[in-house]
């Protein structure tokens, strides 16, 4: 059973808005943090999406999400400052480990049954602090980052490589995710079967499977 991390067990949001208060005010940043978030999040997103197909590399990300954020809200904002920014927001961003509600529970009843491991696009600086700061790294037997294999989800080369560290084969595995696009859609096309972790509350096409809540998960397994 394959999990991605952020926004599947690690609730990227809650622990992301938290670590732009802490490096705000370490870094003396005058901005409203909700006003802030409610620019940055779609921005991000869409450089997220930039960055899994491959049409942008990882310090473009981390830059130019904070700049184009600023700039729309219109702080004037060195470049010195804005790479400091994306430096602390890195470092710090493990700091906090809110899980989403029931992942202790869900992962404590598949551990016996099941061979857990994770999948994630995130940066290999940042990911295993959280498996093991938010406790849950012991529950997953390998973890594939995309930044170790080259690609990221949901080119079909990080699933093969999953799986080959994992030993298994599609047919006998399971892919638990939020995004459609790179976490389900990528599974199911490398023949996983996959089930969405619909928290988004998003519009989900009927051919596949989610769960809105992850203690659903046991109705599932």
């Amino acid at each position: 059973m394959f999990f991605d991390l952020d926004h599947t067990l690690w609730d990227f949001d809650k622990n992301s808005a938290l670590t732009f208060e802490y490096i705000f005010k370490i870094n003396s940043i005058e901005v409203n943090l909700n006003t802030f978030l409610g620019v940055y999040m779609p921005i991000n997103l869409a450089y997220w999406k930039l960055y899994r197909e491959e049409k942008i590399a990882k310090d473009r990300l981390r830059y130019a999400r904070l700049k184009d954020t600023f700039d729309a809200l219109n702080i004037q904002i060195s470049t010195r400052i804005i790479n400091k920014l994306s430096d602390d927001y890195i470092i710090h961003l493990s700091r906090f480990n809110h899980l989403f509600d029931g992942a202790i529970e869900v992962l404590d009843y598949l551990y016996p049954k099941y061979s857990l491991h994770i999948i994630t696009n995130g940066f290999k600086e940042v990911q295993n602090g959280k498996l093991n700061k938010a406790g849950i790294a012991h529950y997953f037997e390998t973890v594939t980052n995309s930044e170790m294999v080259g690609v990221k989800k949901p080119n079909p080369k990080i699933f093969k490589h999953a799986l080959k560290q994992a030993k298994a084969l599609p047919e006998h595995s399971l892919m638990i995710g939020d995004n459609l696009e790179a976490d389900i859609l990528g599974a199911i096309d490398f023949g996983i079967d996959a089930l969405c972790f619909n928290y988004h509350k998003e519009i989900i096409p009927k051919a596949i499977q989610s769960i809105n809540q992850l203690l659903e998960l046991k109705h599932f397994l």
